[in-house]
């Protein structure tokens, strides 16, 4: 016996439970998110030592210089005693950053995908890393990605 309209589920339900219904690749990248961090933390940053890899000792980074105004501003990190309080001049200094720090979180993601092709992994496997639903979409990520490096990369020099 069909179930009754009142038994079926909301059409807007969670798809995960609908056996019929393929996972949407990004919800199932952001369900590994947390487990991407602590494999990684546990592996490569372990120690004060291993952490420290990634930051310059002496300079501030722009990604770090505008996460900090974030946390600052958020509440997430606390003003030291005597530290000033962010204002108008430091929110447009980390705004100013911003363009900086999408720029090298692209070169940083044209580099990664070129080492893991270079390691052999295919565009289907990156496609599943990056939460996207076919190895097309990858690859041309990739080339948006790379044609937007050099675009950028070329009034530097």
């Amino acid at each position: 016996m069909p179930p009754s309209p009142g038994q079926l589920p909301a059409p807007d339900s969670d798809s995960t439970t609908d056996p019929f219904t393929p996972p949407h690749p990004e919800q199932t990248r952001a369900r590994r998110v947390p487990a991407s961090l602590f494999r990684i933390a546990e592996r490569h940053a372990a120690t004060d030592e291993q952490r420290r890899r990634q930051v310059h000792p002496a300079v501030l980074g722009p990604h770090e210089a505008v996460r900090l105004v974030s946390f600052l501003l958020s509440g997430a990190a606390q003003r030291e005693d005597g530290e000033p309080e962010v204002d108008r001049a430091d929110i447009t200094a980390a705004l100013s950053l911003v363009p900086l720090v999408r720029g090298e979180m692209d070169e940083l993601e044209t580099g990664l995908l070129r080492m893991a092709r270079g390691r052999g992994m295919t565009w289907q496997d990156i496609a599943f890393g990056l939460g996207l639903g076919t190895p097309q979409a990858a690859r041309q990520r990739y080339e948006r990605l790379a044609e937007r490096t050099v675009a950028t990369g070329e009034g530097l020099e």
